[in-house]
């Protein structure tokens, strides 16, 4: 069954606007990442500084303290779409080589 000259327009309109909103979902997907990162990079910033805090005034006090040195700080650069995990198992697997 063929398309009508009507059905072929319609259905080449619906295509075109399908891509451009797919392509305007990544652009938008690439934008809330950036933000998310610059969030991020802000957060650990003042974890560091609430860090340095606490120690230096348990050392004022006298308290001896050990915070937990934690491994949860992310690798927010700009172009690291790799989860940590996967990082892991390929750090593991080469250094099993």
């Amino acid at each position: 069954m063929a398309l009508t000259k009507e059905q072929e327009d319609l259905y080449r309109r619906t295509m075109a606007e399908a891509k451009a909103q797919y392509d305007s979902i990544d652009e938008e997907m690439e934008k809330e990442i950036q933000k998310t990162r610059e969030t991020l990079a802000k957060l650990q910033e003042s974890k560091k500084s609430f860090q340095q805090i606490y120690e230096s005034t348990a050392k004022l006090l006298g308290i001896k303290v050990e915070l937990k040195k934690d491994d949860s700080t992310l690798n927010i650069d700009a172009g690291s779409d790799e989860n940590q995990e996967e990082k892991k198992q390929r750090s593991t697997k080469e250094a099993d080589a």
